[in-house]
């Protein structure tokens, strides 16, 4: 639960110096420092007063920060113009009507995590339904071209590498990591391959140990608009990484990700850090707003006045970015840095890839130290089970019912702050994307998705193979409700992990069943007790193998209590 929902804790917090959320939009999030010097920390221009709020560190801010003010006005101020009754409470449902120029091609977006990416085999990946493999050639160099051999159009990513060749396994046509054909097995001798033989690529760049994808065929790729993180590459620093296939939109991924008040309810007690009686108002404020996303501070209302108390800080960076940070003092007087960074790739309609990393520079408890990281990345696959089924839900409400939010929603200030800049951030770009659902705007997509919606479509993709090669007839195959389909398949480390306890647990029964023989057989007493004793580890570890090996399989279903 705290892998997700750090900031939210009831806990007593360490003497703060600072937040750096993303850093500065024009010094961190568009650009990919090229020296040393450009990893130099960068502070956010507020430090918080618990009783006048927010004010600049330095005097040459105040002039700004009036403006500021002036501008953002907060959430609060610009619902006093609703009509609604209860626009003490409620939101106001009033919408920008600005329109930021937008293309959604022009973006990097997350594809995969570096250390994930399969040796052996093709990936086949899509964005916005655009499908796309990925692979190593044969240097070693990561390749990414359309999902589609110029053939007859199958797949490319159920084909496989051949002396680092990526070869398309209908009619075993094979292309080298330029994208341009070179063998062709039905061609005559001495004809020539056609030029028209070859693949349409797109670049990709691997930064901070994610691979990101630039889309546009068109418009040449900007590297200095790739996300740069500075606390991932600080010396020392340490993260835990994953990878989660979901079924529903990524804009409700991202809405879920950014709402505090949820986390009570829906996860309560997956730890210690959220419990449901600590549910209660949350305040936020908005300290920017741009054409490429918006930032601020929140935290819980009863707290505000607190001695000591510092807020939460978080930032949405287009098109997909959601990160937060801080900057802390340990009990040995150290600075420590923090990082939760959430990348919501939009796979496609009703569905969304999410790489969730956490990372600090703080030396971890003695406990965590022994806890092994596939166990958090099965905590992790808890909690997104826990609001699969609400968000689902939610996803399909609104594509049936095809208006924007402000219609369908009732947001509090209190809890729903973020959820509403969200989407009024869509409504700024929404033009500039396949498709959208906005505050005051939507556009759904003109045609359905084929794998969601027709039976040819429906059977190609459990046909399909996936990184660990599970089909048709596999012991899990492919279904986006599934915890082994939707992380396992994609993190190396818990496939390793899954393959060993299976084969432990067919150790462990074989010697069982032997020693259990043998204590039938053998005639004296203390040779029995020791066989006997002998079965009842072997018992035992295959009880802790069976449940290590159903915590990477199965899902958490969620039972309804009467409190």
């Amino acid at each position: 639960m705290a892998l997700l929902h750090p900031f939210f804790s009831d806990k007593s917090v360490p003497k703060i110096l600072n937040f750096s959320p993303t850093c500065s939009t024009s010094k961190l999030i568009n650009r990919v420092p090229t020296k040393q010097k450009d990893l130099v920390s960068h502070q956010l221009p507020f430090k918080y007063n618990h009783n006048n709020g927010y004010f600049p560190v330095r005097k040459h801010w105040k002039k700004w920060h009036a403006v500021a003010e002036e501008i953002f006005g907060g959430l609060s101020s610009s619902a006093s113009s609703d009509d609604d009754q209860d626009e003490g409470v409620i939101l106001s449902p009033s919408s920008q009507d600005e329109v930021a120029e937008y293309d959604w091609t022009e973006e990097w977006y997350p594809l995969y995590l570096t250390k994930n990416l399969p040796d052996d085999a093709p990936l086949g990946l899509t964005v916005f339904d655009k499908q796309v493999v990925l692979y190593r050639d044969g240097n070693g160099e990561i390749r990414c071209f359309q999902d589609r051999c110029p053939h007859r159009l199958a797949k490319l990513s159920e084909g496989q590498l051949i002396d680092g060749k990526l070869e398309c396994l209908y009619h075993g046509w094979q292309f080298e990591g330029n994208g341009i054909c070179v063998t062709i097995p039905q061609l005559p001798t001495g004809a020539n391959i056609p030029q028209s033989a070859c693949l349409k690529p797109y670049e990709v760049r691997d930064s901070q140990g994610v691979i990101w994808i630039w889309m546009s065929n068109k418009t040449p790729s900007n590297a200095k608009k790739i996300p740069w993180f500075e606390n991932f590459a600080r010396p020392g620093f340490r993260d835990i990484s994953t990878i989660h296939e979901l079924p529903y939109d990524h804009s409700i991924l991202l809405e879920n990700l950014m709402d505090p008040a949820h986390v009570p309810i829906s996860h309560d007690r997956t730890d210690f850090t959220a419990k449901r009686e600590d549910a209660t108002a949350l305040f936020f404020e908005v300290t920017e707003r741009t054409d490429r996303g918006f930032a601020g501070w929140w935290g819980r209302e009863k707290d505000r006045s607190t001695a000591n108390y510092i807020p939460n800080f978080l930032r949405f960076e287009a098109p997909c970015v959601l990160h937060n940070s801080r900057e802390i003092i340990d009990k040995n007087g150290e600075k420590n840095y923090f990082s939760g960074l959430f990348l919501c790739r939009p796979s496609g309609q009703g569905k969304s890839m999410l790489i969730v990393r956490f990372g600090n520079s703080g030396k971890p408890p003695g406990l965590l130290k022994i806890i092994p990281q596939w166990y958090f990345h099965q905590n992790a696959s808890k909690v997104f089970e826990q609001d699969m089924g609400f968000l689902s839900s939610q996803n399909e409400i609104l594509m049936k019912d095809n208006v924007p939010t402000r219609e369908l929603y009732i947001n509090l200030k209190s809890s729903d702050t973020w959820v509403a800049e969200y989407r009024k951030w869509m409504d700024k770009v929404g033009k500039g994307m396949p498709y959208h659902i906005g505050h005051s705007t939507i556009s759904l997509p003109k045609y359905p998705a084929v794998v969601e919606h027709a039976p040819a479509g429906f059977v190609a993709s459990l046909s399909a193979s996936q990184p660990a090669k599970g089909g048709i007839g596999d012991m899990y195959a492919p279904n986006l409700a599934n915890r082994y389909f939707r992380h396992v398949i994609h993190c190396k480390d818990c496939r390793s992990v899954l393959k060993a306890f299976r084969a432990w647990k067919n150790a462990l029964s074989i010697v069982a069943l032997v020693s259990t023989a043998l204590a039938i057989l053998v005639s004296g007493r203390q040779w029995k007790a020791f066989l006997l004793f002998s079965t009842t580890i072997c018992l035992a570890g295959i009880h802790i193998c069976t449940t290590a090996i159903a915590m990477n399989t199965t899902n958490f279903i969620r039972t309804h209590r009467r409190l």
